[in-house]
């Protein structure tokens, strides 16, 4: 039996990476509200940052109530939510 096709996750270069990973560190330590671009989901994850666990390489991202956990190599963007 043939699996079927997924899309594979754009690369991103080690900058990148970076950078990502110090804007989720600024928002966790100042507790602001942000939006995540996340590869593969339909909608955008948002909420405040809770926990960032090293060890399954997922970032913890609450909003009422609710804890979404999101893999660190599949988020394409973060962004600052205005409203």
């Amino acid at each position: 039996m043939a699996k079927a096709k997924v899309a594979k996750r754009p690369t991103r270069d080690e900058f990148v990476l970076e950078e990502i990973g110090n804007q989720l560190s600024e928002a966790s330590q100042e507790k602001s509200v942000i939006e995540l671009t996340v590869w593969g989901w339909e909608e955008s994850v948002r909420g405040v940052i809770v926990g960032m666990d090293s060890r399954t390489g997922k970032v913890h991202i609450e909003l009422q109530d609710v804890v979404t956990k999101v893999p660190f190599m599949d988020i394409m963007r973060v962004d600052y939510p205005r409203d």
